[in-house]
Order: structure tokens, then C-alpha cells, then sequence
């Protein structure tokens, strides 16, 4: 069987789905290896680190598709996203493993499963224990919560720490992390790092202790929040009234800080909007938002995906992909969650789809001609009944 390691076609994607030692890892299954040429270059991984592990190099992209059993992406290849997937010259039947945002996008799961492939997308991976060495997102999102701050304070004309100079004291800066998900969290021990005075807010008290335990101040709001979470963790979607009265408190966090971060998001749906116009302009001149919801709308009413935007003074960023501006540790973090969920996996050499097991079973998107996770049909049902 042959595990197949395409270059990334997505825009600005520099990270690669399995790196040199994850091969190195991989051995002992019994499988062999080919990597386009190029595939790991963008995250500082060439040819020849690929070639002494044992893989064959393939300048043939089209030789990749078709001669692949599973193929191991980051981001849907551009062959994928194409209105007809079996273009790609893929099998029916080869495997994919990678991100591929079903809940936001469930129209490509109806194309990847009218190909005939069998997906497996790593957002869908159940939140257990034995799931945890196997979770992307939680490991790409770290990422992305260290560079926000970091961009934030590039951007930000202050400096984070409190500095006592010949010159006088330089007071430190505050930042607002919105969201203590394992991006804010990141972002809340960077920031802290960094010598800022840092304040948190999550719709779920149950993070408070988790956030006060990395030196941040937990934000509480008079509002009620008892069913603020899902079984899977995740924040609940709330209802319109309850966000009005959200972005009104928000108004005076914003005011009084000099960076926001924010990192609310609600899978398969807009981000919920937290600051709006009337927010952005109460911030001092030279404050900045970094909004990590960008790619699902944003949680700040100016935010633009992965474009600055200048209002009254105040920077607001969208950045969409900060784990590819770290490619290095993003690649090299993501192909040992992919890595961990191939050992899961494989059996003899063969991929074993066995959908009696718990982890398969709700990472597979796609099967035998079939979108099967079941919150993915349950979205498509519900498109396919508004627009009817």
C-alpha cells in the first residue's frame, strides 16, 4: 500500500502532511511512500530528508493521484476542490485524510463522496482520551494563538512588557483574549510571556481556572451562560438577544485594552459577532484586533479575511492560516496527529476501516459512495430543505 504525500495547492500554504521521521515512524506498517517533489520544501523538509526515509520522489503530481492508496494532505488538494473530484484521476476507493472544514463546507463532502473516496476529516475526530495524540486542530490552533500575538505586538506601536528605564517607567500593555479554546489559551500564555497585563473571556466558566492558572484575569459578564457548551466541548451557539447584550458589555473590555484577540468560534456556523463598529472606535489610537474567526466571518463587524483594515486609528487583522507562517513545527506537530490516527489505523500494511471503532467511525466523512458523518448529512438535509 502506498501513502501518498502531495506539495500543497491551497494559496499561501506552506505546511506539508507528513514530514521525514513521521516516515521514520511509519516503517514498521509496512507501507510504502511517495512525495511529490517539492511537497515539504515551503516548511524547511527537502527531497533528499524524504528520499533517506525510504520514500520515492514523484515529479509526476498526476502519477501521485493515481498511484496513491491513502493520500495525507493539509488543505484539500486544488484536484479535489474541482466541481468533478474523479478528474483527479484518484480510485474509487483511495483514502484521504485531511482538513477539510465539513461542517462549513458540506457541498465538497457530496463531491468527495460521488468520487468514490473515503475521507477521513481530522475536525470530525471524536473528543476522547485516546483521540488526543490524533487531534489537528487542537495542535494547529496552539500555533495559531502564539503568532496572533506575536503579529498583534509587531503591529501594536507599544511595547507588551512593563520596562523601568533611566528614561522612567514604560507601562505594560493589556490584551484581551476573547475565547479560551486551545488558541486563546496559547494566546494568553504567549501574551503573558510577552509581560502584557492580560484579562480572558469565555462563554463557559468551567475555562476559568484554567485561564487564571496561566496569570490572566477571567473576565466575568452578567449574562447567563448555563448551557454554554456542547457535549463535544465546544461553545453552543446562543441566541441573537443574548449576543446584542454580549457586544454591549464587550464595548468597555475593548475600550480599555490595547489588544483584542479574539477566537470565538461556533463549528458550522458564522462566527458569532462580538465587537462591533461602535466598539472598534471606543479602542485608543494604535490598538489592534487580531480575529482568528476571520475565515467564518469574524467575531469584529470590520474584520476582512486576511486583509488589514484601518479604522479611527485601530488595526484589525483577519489572518486565516497562521500555522503556515510557522511551517516548520505546524507540519511537523500535524504529521504526528496524523501520524498517531495511521498507527490507529493501519493493520498489516492495509488501511482498516472498521466502523465498529469509535475513532474511525467519527473521523470518516466520506465511504463507499456515501457522506456518512452523520452532523455533515444532517447539515446537507437541512440546506437541501431551505432551499426547497
Amino acid at each position: 500500500m502506498i501513502l501518498g504525500v502531495p506539495k500543497e495547492s491551497a494559496s499561501g500554504e506552506r505546511r506539508v502532511a507528513l514530514v521525514p521521521e513521521s516516515l521514520r515512524a511509519l516503517t514498521r506498517t509496512q507501507v510504502g511512500f511517495a512525495v511529490e517533489a517539492g511537497a515539504g520544501v515551503a516548511a524547511g523538509f527537502d527531497d533528499d530528508a524524504y528520499a533517506r526515509e525510504g520514500a520515492r520522489i514523484e515529479p509526476d503530481r498526476a502519477a501521485l493521484f493515481a498511484g496513491a492508496d491513502v493520500l495525507l494532505t493539509v488543505q484539500p488538494p486544488r484536484e479535489l476542490e474541482a466541481q468533478d473530484p474523479a478528474a483527479s484521476g484518484m480510485r474509487r476507493g483511495t483514502a484521504v485524510i485531511g482538513l477539510f472544514r465539513p461542517l462549513d463546507r458540506p457541498e465538497l463532502a457530496t463531491r468527495l463522496a460521488g468520487a468514490g473516496l473515503s475521507v477521513l476529516a481530522l475536525e470530525l475526530l471524536p473528543r476522547i482520551t485516546r483521540a488526543q495524540s490524533m487531534d489537528a486542530l487542537s495542535s494547529q490552533s496552539t500555533i495559531a494563538g502564539y503568532r496572533a500575538v506575536l503579529l498583534a505586538a509587531v503591529a501594536l506601536p507599544r511595547l507588551f512588557p512593563m520596562l523601568v528605564t533611566a528614561a522612567g517607567t514604560i507601562s505594560p500593555s493589556r490584551v484581551f483574549v476573547v475565547g479560551a479554546g486551545v488558541a486563546g489559551l496559547q494566546a494568553i500564555a504567549t501574551a503573558r510571556r510577552l509581560g502584557a497585563v492580560v484579562e480572558a473571556y469565555d462563554l463557559r466558566p468551567v475555562v476559568r481556572e484554567q485561564v487564571e492558572s496561566l496569570g490572566a484575569r477571567f473576565v466575568e459578564l452578567s449574562l447567563e451562560t448555563a448551557d454554554a457548551e456542547d457535549r463535544g466541548g465546544y461553545a453552543r451557539a446562543q441566541s441573537e438577544e443574548f449576543y446584542a447584550r454580549q457586544r454591549e458589555l464587550m464595548r468597555e473590555r475593548a475600550a480599555a485594552s490595547d489588544v483584542v484577540i479574539t477566537t470565538a468560534l461556533v463549528p458550522g456556523r458564522r462566527a458569532p459577532l462580538l465587537f462591533d463598529e461602535e466598539a472598534v472606535r471606543g479602542m485608543r489610537r494604535g490598538s489592534v484586533i487580531v480575529d482568528l474567526a476571520a475565515e467564518q466571518g469574524g467575531n469584529c463587524a470590520l474584520t476582512v479575511a486576511d486583509q488589514p483594515v484601518h479604522q479611527d486609528g485601530v488595526l484589525v487583522l483577519g489572518p486565516t492560516n497562521l500555522p503556515s507562517q510557522a511551517p516548520f513545527h505546524a507540519s511537523q506537530t500535524y504529521a504526528r496527529n496524523v501520524t498517531n490516527l495511521l498507527l490507529h489505523l493501519l493493520k498489516e500494511g492495509l488501511l482498516n476501516l472498521d466502523l465498529e471503532d469509535e475513532i474511525t467511525r467519527g473521523t470518516l466523512l466520506c465511504h463507499e459512495g456515501k457522506v456518512v458523518a452523520e452532523a455533515v448529512r444532517a447539515r446537507l438535509d437541512g440546506d437541501a430543505r431551505g432551499a426547497a
